[in-house]
């Protein structure tokens, strides 16, 4: 258990150092860019998205899903991986044109076929990634990102000063990939061996096609929202959109993408003990729904005055979308540690035919409710993404004896904290003193209720992270 914490905590600080610096260059990029720059760029998200989930192919979660591997089974990943992209690229090369007429925007096939160069860094970082999951090596992956997050903000921030617009962000995606990708190269030991193995291809992929195309139909799905807003509105709206993401994302990626990394391999290794890996999908979610819940609450209580404060009152048009972002986003944690129990059961069969379940829930929300304006498509978004949850957790009441009554008692005491939380703090702004009054007010407010009602109510969470934290003092 301490070398789960022990990495845990590797990844978290990873995620949290390249999120805070990211953060600021954000901010800064937000400063010196326009909406319509951000709009552009989110144009394309969709396709370099899709183009990555190809080139990746699931096989790096088949990689890390068995409990042996060698390093022949990894050359083979990466070789076929390699070769896969460099074919993905050439097709997205070809249709870059065709992309740029979709949207009448002629600078889109230049942006396309210079960021879908990631493609290509993206399966070679695949099998790097998988590498460090399964020696569950992840202080390599808080060297890596974080180099790869200083170096692009440099670039990033430079191209902007100097006027290059939307190439500014091209750069920034480009130069974070190359350096993350070239640290793990020179900081892991391992190397692709002259070997392909045709027949440990074909197990791999036995498993990793299922993952592959659930992955291809969550990428799609997570970014039909802005293809549909880029055709029918204008960059500018999508600009505002991507930016409302950008403040839940900062806090529901540090914490997720902890969760994801980590459990997974965890949870393989004890695929064949269930109670155990009830025990473990259970403490996952009871305890990130304790941080992310009321970190969802206070930041879109907080919304309005900390755009004004770091994006200034050009963004505003994005604060509804946090809004509906901070809903959206606070169930991630509940869908990953039940979607990863179903991945370390092996049954990837599963995992897709739920994907395929939700996905057509969600067109068909997406389809009713695009003729009702942009706010009510978000809206929808957000009922889908409550019908998920229940979907998600479906098959663990029979692969792990974990009922909707356990998740749902599991994750109350969480939820209604936060809820106070909200109706406490979102009247303030009712004042109307300074926004950075008003901000401190209601953080302070909200961080004193949220644990001191936790400590008056005795949930059980708060004396687990306590102890946790206490025993790795010692």
């Amino acid at each position: 258990m301490s070398n789960i914490i022990s990495n845990f905590i590797w990844k978290y600080a990873e995620r949290c150092g390249a999120q805070i610096i990211q953060f600021v260059v954000q901010i800064i990029l937000a400063r010196l860019l326009l909406p319509s720059d951000y709009g552009i760029i989110g144009l394309i998200t969709v396709f370099i998205s899709i183009s990555l989930v190809f080139a990746q192919s699931g096989l790096g979660q088949a990689l890390v899903q068995r409990k042996e591997i060698d390093k022949e089974e990894f050359s083979t990943v990466f070789y076929f991986s390699m070769v896969f992209s460099i074919i993905i690229y050439i097709i997205l090369f070809m249709c870059a044109p065709l992309i740029s007429s979709f949207y009448d925007e002629p600078v889109l096939t230049s942006v396309v076929r210079v960021l879908g160069i990631t493609v290509i860094i993206g399966a070679v970082n695949s099998v790097q990634q998988a590498y460090v999951q399964k020696t569950m090596q992840f202080k390599r992956f808080f060297w890596s990102t974080l180099g790869g997050t200083l170096v692009s903000a440099v670039v990033g921030i430079y191209m902007a000063y100097m006027g290059f617009g939307v190439w500014a962000l091209v750069g920034h995606q480009l130069a974070n990939q190359i350096v993350n990708t070239l640290i793990l190269w020179f900081t892991v030991k391992w190397r692709p061996m002259l070997i392909f193995s045709v027949s440990k291809a074909k197990q791999l992929f036995s498993y990793g096609w299922k993952l592959l195309c659930s992955s291809l139909i969550d990428t799609i799905y997570n970014n039909i929202y802005s293809l549909i807003i880029g055709k029918f509105y204008s960059s500018a709206d999508l600009g505002y959109y991507n930016r409302g993401k950008q403040f839940p994302m900062l806090i529901i990626q540090n914490i997720n993408t902890a969760i994801d990394s980590v459990l997974f391999p965890v949870m393989a290794e004890a695929q064949d003990e269930k109670q155990r890996l009830k025990s473990m999908v259970r403490r996952s979610i009871v305890t990130s729904t304790f941080f992310i819940f009321p970190a969802m609450a206070g930041l879109a209580a907080i919304a309005k005055p900390l755009t004004v404060i770091l994006l200034t009152e050009k963004w505003l048009p994005a604060v509804p979308f946090i809004w509906f972002c901070c809903f959206t986003y606070a169930f991630w944690p509940v869908h990953t540690a039940n979607l990863q129990a179903i991945k370390a059961l092996g049954r990837s069969d599963i995992f897709l035919r739920l994907e395929i379940v939700k996905k057509l829930i969600g067109v068909a929300v997406l389809v009713i409710t695009i003729p009702f304006g942009l706010y009510t498509m978000v809206w929808g978004q957000c009922l889908t993404t409550l019908t998920s949850s229940f979907i998600n957790a479906f098959p663990n009441k029979r692969l792990l004896g974990y009922s909707y009554s356990e998740q749902f008692k599991d994750i109350f005491p969480s939820l209604a904290l936060s809820i106070l939380i909200l109706v406490v703090t979102l009247p303030i702004q009712l004042l109307d003193l300074n926004n950075w009054v008003t901000m401190i007010i209601q953080i302070l407010l909200g961080v004193a209720i949220y644990l001191g009602m936790a400590k008056i109510l005795k949930i059980e969470c708060l004396d687990y992270v306590i102890n946790t934290i206490k025993k790795l003092k010692q």
